[in-house]
């Protein structure tokens, strides 16, 4: 019965990886569209999210725990489940916690190429942005008649296009 509550949370683990599939989806369309309200709507959402998936993994921690003593195991090793599969004997049980593994694994594939590509698409607008800016801040050394470098330029230089006289 204990593999059971071990099986369950991998479950509730690879649902909660879904929804933070389907939330990165969501921030990428925000990241691409440029909206930001949205993007930081969906980063909160995210963390709670997050929070939540950590009690769930404390869970899984009890109950593999709860499981190794129900068979006579002592220790407080965290196991991975390749490991655990070892000390199940049902087939059943056995293919059932492989399936759970191969799903949430799966899963956390998924999250993780599109947590990269969510940094990718992020870099490229803040590099944007830093091109924007220098852009617009650009200041010429001479202007587009021709001066003498050995004449002292009279009149007031700008440090950008705009002006910040108020």
């Amino acid at each position: 019965m204990a593999i059971e509550s071990i099986i369950d949370v991998l479950e509730q683990l690879e649902a909660a990886h879904v929804e933070m599939l389907e939330l990165g989806e969501r921030k990428k369309e925000a990241v691409i569209a440029n909206k930001v309200d949205i993007l930081i709507s969906l980063i909160n959402q995210e963390s709670k999210l997050l929070k939540r998936i950590e009690l769930i993994e404390q869970q899984r921690i009890l109950a593999v725990h709860q499981f190794l003593e129900g068979r006579g195991i002592k220790s407080k090793l965290n196991l991975t489940i390749s490991e655990l599969t070892r000390l199940v004997f049902d087939t059943a049980e056995k293919k059932r916690l492989l399936q759970a593994q191969t799903s949430l694994t799966d899963v956390l594939q998924k999250v993780k190429y599109l947590n990269e590509s969510n940094q990718q698409l992020i870099k490229q607008s803040l590099s944007y942005i830093d091109f924007f800016i220098e852009t617009m801040s650009f200041h010429a050394e001479s202007e587009a008649t021709y001066q003498n470098p050995l004449e002292k330029s009279y009149g007031i230089a700008r440090s950008g296009l705009f002006d910040t006289r108020g």
